[in-house]
């Protein structure tokens, strides 16, 4: 078996999803309040919260038969953290491209809920952006390198 870590940071992410909703409400046209009301606050912390929460929820849902540990936001950890334990044919390679797909899935479901309250037009969207980025993840998990053929050495 492979072990891989995976660390997705809560302040990164937040930190992008301020500026994902930041840029989506300067960039409205014809509508004066969008920034005011689709832009993340400080004051939207305890609701980006409980989403986070939802989008850890998912992904250990997802990632449950490959969790050997998993350390979250209860356990004073600033984030999501998880060793999982995969197929001693998983290419180590896709690590960092599956945790790199994780925080995406994680900026993309927060930001779909908080559009379904600010932004009704792009939430779909969204959400749609973070289930795909789950089942690429998923793809990777699952993945495997084929099976290299060991040429027999020459006998003298």
């Amino acid at each position: 078996m492979i072990e891989i870590s995976i660390d997705i940071i809560k302040a990164n992410v937040y930190d992008e999803v301020a500026k994902t909703t930041s840029y989506t409400g300067a960039k409205m046209d014809g509508d004066g309040s969008a920034y005011e009301r689709i832009f993340t606050t400080d004051e939207d912390q305890q609701m980006l919260e409980r989403f986070w929460d939802e989008a850890a929820n998912a992904v250990t849902e997802q990632l449950k038969p490959f969790i050997k540990s998993l350390l979250g936001t209860k356990d004073n950890v600033i984030g999501y953290h998880a060793t999982l334990s995969l197929s001693s044919a998983f290419d180590e390679t896709l690590s960092d491209s599956i945790e790199s797909g994780l925080f995406s899935f994680f900026v993309n479901a927060i930001v779909s809920k908080w559009y379904k309250f600010t932004n009704k037009g792009e939430a779909d969207a969204y959400a749609t952006d973070a289930a795909g980025m789950m089942d690429d993840v998923m793809r990777k998990v699952y993945y495997r390198k084929k099976p290299q053929r060991v040429k027999p050495t020459p006998r003298r």
